[in-house]
C-alpha cells in the first residue's frame, strides 16, 4: 500500500506549519525550510496564487498521509454533492478510520493510527478492518480487538482517554476503551492548518 514516507518534521517544516501534535515537531523547534540552510532567509519568497493553493494541498496531503491520486479522488467525491464542497472534502478526511482511531486517542499519531489499523487491531462494528482509507459513518463503534488489548501500546491507554478532549463528534468511553462516530463533524471540528476552499480553487482551475 503506497503510503509518504518522510519525515513529518522536514515535511513540516517545508510547510511551515506543524503537521502533527508533536511538541518536538521540527517546524516549531526550527522554523523556516528544510535543509541546513532552510531558516535562513535572506528575504521571504512572494507566491503567486497557483503557489498559494499548491501549499495548502500539500499540507492537507501530508498531514492525512495521503497521495495525490487518493486525495483527488476524495475532491472528485465531494464535488458530486450539493453544497460546500470545501466542508465535504474535510468531512471524508476526517471521517477516515486511521483519523477516527486518532481523534479517539487509540493512536498517538495519524502514522500511528495508521499502523495498528494495518496489522489489524481494530474492530468497526464488530468486524475488523485493516484498511487505513476505510470511510466510518454516524453510529459506528470502534473497538480494540480482545487479543490486542494487552499490548504494550496499549498499557496506558485508560488514563490517556480519560484526560484527552475528544472532538464533538465522536465519543469515547475510557473504562471499556470503546469509541463511536455519533455525527458528520460540522462547525469547530473542520477547523485545520490548511484552507480548504483554496483547495477546490486549485482543483477548479
Amino acid at each position: 500500500m503506497a503510503r509518504i514516507l518522510k519525515p513529518i518534521g522536514k515535511m513540516s517544516r517545508r510547510e511551515g506549519v506543524a503537521l502533527d501534535d508533536n511538541p518536538k515537531n521540527a517546524a516549531r523547534r526550527r522554523p523556516g525550510g528544510p535543509g541546513q540552510h532552510g531558516a535562513v532567509q535572506a528575504r521571504p519568497k512572494r507566491s503567486s496564487g497557483y503557489g498559494i493553493q499548491l501549499r495548502e494541498k500539500q499540507k492537507a496531503k501530508r498531514q492525512y498521509g495521503i497521495l495525490e491520486r487518493q486525495f483527488r479522488n476524495y475532491f472528485e467525491k465531494a464535488t458530486r454533492k450539493k453544497g460546500n464542497t470545501s466542508e465535504y472534502l474535510v468531512q471524508a478526511l476526517e471521517m477516515r478510520l486511521d483519523n477516527v482511531i486518532y481523534r479517539l486517542g487509540f493512536g498517538l499519531s495519524r502514522r500511528h493510527a495508521r499502523q495498528l489499523v494495518n496489522h489489524g487491531f481494530f474492530m468497526v462494528n464488530g468486524k475488523k478492518v485493516d484498511i487505513p482509507s476505510y470511510h466510518t459513518g454516524v453510529g459506528d463503534t470502534v473497538t480494540i480487538k480482545e487479543n490486542k488489548r494487552q499490548k504494550p501500546v496499549f498499557s496506558t491507554l485508560s488514563e490517556r482517554l480519560a484526560k484527552q478532549k475528544t472532538p464533538s463528534w465522536l465519543h469515547v468511553d475510557p473504562a471499556s476503551t470503546t469509541g463511536k462516530v455519533t455525527s458528520i463533524p460540522a462547525g469547530e471540528d473542520l477547523k485545520q492548518i490548511f484552507d480548504p476552499t483554496l483547495i477546490v480553487e486549485f482543483y477548479s482551475r
